[in-house]
């Protein structure tokens, strides 16, 4: 029956489709898997539902989350402004699971997809091996975050740390903070952080821009997933959404204007053992350096497959992977936001279920 595992055959479940990840882009593509009349399996490594979500920090509260869509099928009701963020959509997504019967499998963490015999796929996992005929890889990025090199990083003396390892600005209290990133998470934990620091620096590679609600236009959410998706048609490893998308104005940017938080300063060129360094000799001394500069791709175990081709990334054309069409990654490049998880789960099930009922049941390529 659609929805199910498949049949087990020793310690090897036999399905049609695994979907790997269970965020919005995983249930999405669950969702209509489950009206494509095809055999599925959903792993998650997450030990509860909410994707990445339930790993935010907890000052993220839903008045100052950009951006979040209904699951297909389900409408996503706003909670309280000041529910966390970490709280209210893990909820939604749970009751979404619920709702539809979708039966995801965790925690499962997937270590390595291979080739497998007569043009299956091998899903190995922590908990067992799944044998497949297409795959839909959802896994996102949170697991994977990114922290640039510089010179002299190794010789700091304060705490650096990533955005996912932010909890709360009070550990910050009193110190001297660095808050390197462009993207919506760097002025966002700035602003908190500016409360309670002796000061606060923020820097970027590039001027920042500031757009009102009423400029998120459609027109200009397709010009901004363009630009992604043309790195993906070229085989580039994929910039994010955020990093080409205008910051949201909100009453929390604004606030942190007339307090002077958002004064910002070019990147530096190195680090020193007390702060950070321009390259025209200016100094500023730190204890803490933020980093705010995002994610990758979580594909490592993707790795056997052999995708990615000269420029460093996997071309796709849509979702489906150009070298391989039995695989499509979903959340990925173009799609790797709440809205394009939503229509690209959709794309990647309906080229699916055209690919596997043309071909023998034993192969899919």
């Amino acid at each position: 029956m659609a929805g199910d595992a498949g049949a087990v055959l020793g310690n090897v479940a036999e399905t049609d489709v695994v979907v790997i990840g269970a965020g919005q882009a995983g249930l999405s593509s669950a969702y209509h898997l489950r009206a494509s009349g095809l055999d599925f399996a959903v792993l998650d490594a997450n030990p509860a539902p909410g994707g990445a979500w339930q790993h935010r920090w907890p000052t993220l509260r839903m008045e100052t989350v950009h951006g979040i869509f209904d699951l297909p099928g389900m409408h996503f009701t706003p909670p309280a402004p000041d529910e966390q963020a970490a709280d209210a959509v893990p909820a939604y997504f749970a009751s979404f699971e619920r709702e539809f019967g979708i039966d995801v499998r965790r925690p499962v963490a997937v270590t390595a997809v291979r080739n497998g015999d007569d043009g299956r796929l091998l899903v190995e996992s922590d908990h067992g091996t799944w044998t497949t005929r297409a795959l839909i890889n959802a896994t996102g990025t949170w697991t994977r975050p990114f922290v640039p090199r510089y010179p002299g990083q190794e010789t700091f003396r304060g705490r650096q740390l990533h955005t996912a390892d932010y909890r709360a600005p009070e550990e910050f209290a009193g110190k001297r903070v660095v808050v390197v990133g462009g993207g919506a998470s760097a002025v966002q934990l700035l602003a908190e952080i500016a409360d309670v620091a002796a000061a606060t620096t923020w820097v970027t590679r590039r001027p920042p821009v500031f757009r009102d609600s009423s400029g998120y236009t459609e027109e200009y959410r397709r010009d901004v997933v363009a630009k992604v998706e043309a790195r993906v048609r070229a085989g580039l490893p994929p910039g994010s959404v955020a990093s080409v998308i205008d910051l949201p104005w909100t009453p929390q940017m604004a606030r942190a204007r007339e307090r002077g938080v958002l004064v910002r300063r070019p990147m530096f060129d190195r680090i020193t053992p007390d702060g950070v360094e321009w390259r025209d000799g200016a100094r500023l001394e730190a204890d803490v350096i933020l980093w705010c500069t995002g994610w990758r791709p979580a594909l490592d175990h993707l790795a056997p497959l052999r995708l990615r081709g000269p420029g460093g990334g996997i071309v796709v054309d849509g979702t489906r992977v150009v070298a391989d069409p039995r695989i499509h990654l979903v959340g990925y490049g173009p799609s790797a936001s709440t809205v394009g998880a939503n229509r690209a789960g959709r794309a990647a099930v309906r080229e699916l279920r055209t690919l596997l009922t043309a071909a023998p049941a034993g192969s899919a390529r």
